[in-house]
């Protein structure tokens, strides 16, 4: 059963209060490594640890005056703590907590995504093993080319998803990394200890050079990577799309009980969904840019990445979220019409046998380009007046000399095709 997309499991990642607090984790777990080296009494820091906490009203409150997010939760913070506040926040600059903090909400949403990669990997290997051997036509220019099957196109889609699990991986340890080491990343006023306690409470890696910020470069990797994942999405959704075609109707995204497809028609089972996953997949594509954008910053920092940031990471994680937990119902659902497939692969009344026609001939002895012109001439009779391709070839006497009429009829076989289905699928892991 496919879970259902409920917008707070990802969502939570980005509220306020959770936000706020990994920043309180932070300034603990800073404080505890200060009190290790002897800066901070231990009276203090368990008088720290028992009241720190915070209240988002009043960090609200706060910020409409001081006008700076980090300078608001620490006011708010020190109320509640009292005189031991003065230890909180020692020797750091606001992006040692802003940057580390963020580290672990991408680091935590990547996870997420990790998991519904996975989960639509194990629908697309069902519908790839049902249909291993379901025939279909293949097209290459939106034209028909030869026989290919169902399985196979979904195992194609189940190594690219196997191939973004990975890159996903990448980019998640690409992003795990935090920095305490101060204004412009040099410990003037901390000790690099301070930075490996927290980084190790956090489950981050340390930054080996930081400036004032963990460079941009690594968010960059991150929202092109959710783009790139995005982006096979929208392929995998278009060729959904497609194959719904009226004229097509190979395959059917669900349409549930009272869904309705037309204000006007009644009739109608638009592909809804697969519309809206590959519409969405632009969305990622330009938050990918912004993040690029964001990259080259002034000297050891400036500002113009953060406000990006605030939009572009949360959207990019909720909306890929929801385009994966969206297109894995759509597969987990899918209506495939075998019957349909059939009809369309015969349309061209045996034209996907003309490559295996030309090839016996070749290996008869005719030059490739003659064999080339006596299957040709019967393919585009065939197709123009509408006649069984095999017919033609057998009345044929330039191709009747080479081969025999028993020759010719083993050359129209769909078996042929689905030789190497099984090496295919044994190479691929999903046997």
């Amino acid at each position: 059963m496919i879970e259902r997309y409920t917008l707070p499991e990802m969502g939570k990642i980005w509220e306020p209060e959770h936000k706020f607090r990994t920043w309180l984790a932070i300034e603990i777990y800073a404080c505890e490594a200060w009190a290790e080296l002897g800066q901070i009494p231990p009276a203090a820091l368990e008088e720290i640890k028992a009241k720190a906490d915070f209240d988002i009203d009043r960090i609200n409150e706060i910020e409409a005056t001081t006008r700076h997010d980090v300078l608001a939760f620490l006011t708010a913070v020190a109320e509640k703590v009292g005189d031991a506040s003065k230890y909180i926040h020692l020797g750091m600059t606001s992006s040692d907590v802003l940057d580390t903090a963020l580290a672990v909400q991408m680091r935590d949403a990547a996870d997420l995504l990790l998991r519904r990669l996975r989960e639509l990997r194990a629908e697309l290997v069902k519908k790839a093993r049902e249909h291993k051997y379901t025939l279909m036509i293949g097209r290459t220019h939106g034209v028909h080319a030869e026989p290919t099957t169902f399985g196979l196109k979904m195992a194609l889609w189940v190594m690219e998803v196997d191939r973004h699990i990975t890159r996903l991986e990448q980019a998640r340890e690409m992003i795990s990394v935090g920095k305490i080491s101060g204004a412009v990343g040099t410990f003037a006023n901390i000790n690099p200890r301070v930075e490996e306690h927290v980084c190790r409470c956090l489950g981050l890696q340390p930054a080996s050079v930081s400036t004032q910020i963990i460079q941009r470069d690594r968010h960059a990797q991150f929202l092109a990577t959710l783009a790139v994942i995005g982006s096979s999405l929208e392929k995998m959704a278009t060729e959904i799309r497609n194959l719904q075609r009226t004229d097509i109707l190979e395959v059917e995204e669900p349409f549930a009980r009272g869904q309705k497809g037309s204000s006007a028609m009644p009739h109608k089972r638009n592909p809804i969904m697969s519309e809206r996953v590959a519409g969405l997949a632009r969305v990622l594509r330009g938050n990918a840019l912004a993040a690029m954008e964001n990259v080259a910053l002034w000297h050891e920092r400036d500002l113009t990445h953060s406000s990006v940031e605030r939009v572009i990471i949360p959207d990019s994680t909720i909306l890929l979220d929801y385009m994966l937990v969206k297109f894995t119902e759509i597969i987990a659902g899918l209506n495939v019409y075998p019957e349909n497939m059939r009809r369309n692969l015969e349309a061209t009344h045996g034209l996907v046998f003309s490559q295996r026609l030309l090839l016996a001939l070749v290996n008869k002895g005719v030059l490739r380009e003659t064999a080339y012109a006596w299957v040709q001439r019967n393919a585009m009779q065939a197709w123009q007046n509408r006649q069984p391709f095999k017919e033609l070839v057998l009345k044929d006497q330039d191709i009747t000399s080479r081969l025999d009429p028993k020759e010719i009829e083993a050359l129209f076989d769909y078996d042929y095709h689905l030789r190497h289905v099984d090496y295919i699928f044994r190479r691929a892991g999903l046997e």
